[in-house]
């Protein structure tokens, strides 16, 4: 295992858990017995929150393969 590689473990991790609890907290809103409407609405928030992770999760990944992983020596 390369060095790159072990530092992409810890941040995959923790956005796959994340994204699994965003998941699963839509699939209990969908389980709430209210109307439609607002049950939908309160679902979306969970699903933009697991897409967020992706993204971040994307950018972090990028970061490492370039090697700028210590982003406070560019300041």
């Amino acid at each position: 295992m390369d060095m790159h590689t072990k530092k992409m473990i810890a941040p995959i991790v923790i956005a796959s858990l994340f994204i699994l609890y965003y998941i699963g907290f839509f699939v209990l809103c969908m389980f709430i017995p209210i109307a439609p409407l607002p049950k939908l609405l309160l679902g979306i928030v969970p699903l933009l929150l697991a897409g967020v992770c992706i993204y971040v999760l994307a950018e972090r990944i990028k970061e490492i393969r370039s090697g700028e992983e210590d982003d406070l020596s560019n300041y």
